[in-house]
């Protein structure tokens, strides 16, 4: 693989993040009450595929997005421990430390596991999270 900056577009943007869930519907309300997102036109939990495909976004110019579909087994990561590797995470930031706290208590409200709490650390406050299915995701203070 080439490994210098000599490409020139036009280059592919990134649509949307995929995670496999056995509960495409729950895996998708728990994000979009985390993030405070709807779900992407034709895709809510009505649509005639919600139990294979959901879609949700947000609101922002950028429509950043995140879907979900059915895959039947999907074992939980174990990290950590390298036994079931992570595999992908999701990054979230938020602007302070008060922010990052009621992030971190909606998130466990909502069924997330907390993995770690490093919320006091000096340079990045940062909460590391399993949602309900095992997937990781950390919530940061965006301290640049």
């Amino acid at each position: 693989m080439r490994d210098d900056d000599d490409f020139h577009g036009p280059f592919p943007r990134l649509r949307s993040t995929v995670l496999d869930t056995a509960d495409v519907h729950g895996l998708a309300t728990f994000y979009r009450h985390l993030l405070g997102w709807d779900y992407a036109p034709g895709n809510g939990p009505q649509d005639e595929e919600a139990d294979e495909w959901q879609i949700i976004r947000d609101s922002g110019p950028g429509r950043q997005m995140l879907a979900f579909q059915y895959a039947e087994h999907v074992p939980r990561s174990t990290w950590p421990d390298p036994t079931v590797p992570q595999q992908l995470h999701l990054d979230f930031t938020v602007a302070t430390s008060a922010e990052l706290a009621e992030c971190h208590d909606r998130a466990l409200t909502l069924g997330a596991t907390l993995i770690r709490d490093e919320s006091d650390h000096p340079d990045e406050p940062i909460c590391v999270f399993a949602d309900p299915a095992g997937h990781p995701f950390c919530i940061f203070v965006m301290t640049w």
